[in-house]
């Protein structure tokens, strides 16, 4: 990472943590991908329960190969039939591994999700949700962070799973109501009623979408 860049990401990283406990979330700053996965495990309990979103962030600085070989138990949705099964079991896991869409300088999250596992997660019933997030997804203001979900977040996801919607082909939003929409359910969490149990860690680097 450029220098100049990481002194940037290193002062505004400060802002957001500032907002983020403002809001009564945890925030945190990594100045690496290696950094930011020692800091995720140590707040995994050990022997704890994991379970996840489609956080590509979390593969991207192997938080979820560490889990993997770590002392946890790990619910791998890609080893049910039914996915939904481990959709439920992730209400009640000891931590929940996710990224965010975007989040505004002053701590507020915007996530967008087609399934609504994700989003209903990061809401309520994990005892932890850990958000492994670059600094590239850092947005002025909610409306900003808005965009940036659903202009450049789910046009890429909609490629990733090869979906035909609009936003797939054009790569921008089309505010489609296409049977395939990821764009099915907008989270916006502006604060947390319990203390300590979103942890946001923030990356020097650019990860996910």
């Amino acid at each position: 990472m450029n220098e100049n860049i990481t002194k940037r990401n290193e002062k505004l990283a400060q802002k957001v943590i500032k907002g983020l406990e403002s809001r009564n979330m945890c925030g945190y700053y990594a100045a690496t991908k290696e950094e930011a996965k020692e800091l995720a495990l140590k707040l995994i309990p050990e022997g704890g329960s994991v379970t996840m979103g489609g956080a590509m962030s979390a593969h991207e600085i192997g938080l979820v190969d560490a889990v993997k070989k770590g002392n946890y138990r790990f619910i791998d949705r890609n080893d049910y039939e039914d996915p939904r099964e481990a959709y439920l079991q992730a209400y009640d896991v000891d931590a929940f591994l996710s990224s965010t869409n975007a989040i505004t300088e002053d701590g507020i999250l915007v996530n967008i999700d087609g399934t609504a596992n994700r989003v209903s997660a990061i809401a309520y019933g994990p005892k932890k949700v850990i958000m492994i997030v670059s600094m590239n997804k850092v947005c002025d203001d909610v409306d900003g962070a808005m965009k940036r979900a659903r202009n450049v977040a789910a046009p890429i996801n909609a490629q990733r799973f090869v979906k035909t919607t609009p936003c797939a082909k054009t790569g921008s939003c089309m505010n489609c109501k296409s049977p395939e929409t990821i764009c099915c359910q907008f989270l916006i969490t502006r604060y947390s009623r319990f203390p300590e149990r979103i942890h946001v860690i923030l990356v020097n680097d650019v990860l996910g979408f």
